[in-house]
């Protein structure tokens, strides 16, 4: 059954949070009550190692991926002035599906804030529900990256 865009009518696949036409948000999809994701990193071996969210941020901004390839709770401490984010295997924050251009957006750290642009991607890149070109990120702000929703996080 295809969910109808509110906002162009188009007709999209059952399940889907955001339009592929326009990028509208579709539908809210809220968590059952007492849910809690739980965050890891791959390791040098590539096993998963569970890791606190209060100690990565602690150290500086982070993103945590929040749904999206079956990757829920990865996290990528933000370390750095520029960070690339994509679908090329050499990018600082690799999210690997044909939904992900293979050079979707950059982070840059800009004084004590950061800043995720897109790079001309062919699906955009969103903050909480909109298109951006540009946009200076805020603690809690969601971003999507193709099919990946990712939190981030900052004190």
């Amino acid at each position: 059954m295809a969910q109808h865009c509110p906002e162009c009518g188009f007709a999209n696949a059952d399940g889907a949070n955001y339009c592929q036409r326009c990028g509208a948000f579709l539908a809210q999809s809220e968590p059952p009550p007492g849910a809690t994701t739980a965050a890891y990193k791959v390791s040098d071996t590539g096993e998963f190692e569970e890791v606190e969210l209060e100690d990565i941020v602690q150290r500086g901004a982070a993103l945590v991926i929040r749904a999206g390839g079956g990757r829920a709770g990865e996290s990528f401490a933000l370390e750095g002035d520029r960070l690339t984010v994509g679908r090329r295997p050499d990018c600082d924050i690799f999210l690997d599906d044909v939904t992900v251009s293979r050079d979707h957006a950059i982070l840059v750290r800009r004084g004590s804030d950061y800043y995720l642009d897109d790079c001309g991607s062919l699906n955009g890149t969103y903050v909480n529900r909109r298109r951006i070109e540009s946009h200076r990120l805020a603690d809690g702000d969601e971003l999507q990256v193709g099919k990946y929703k990712l939190a981030f996080l900052s004190r």
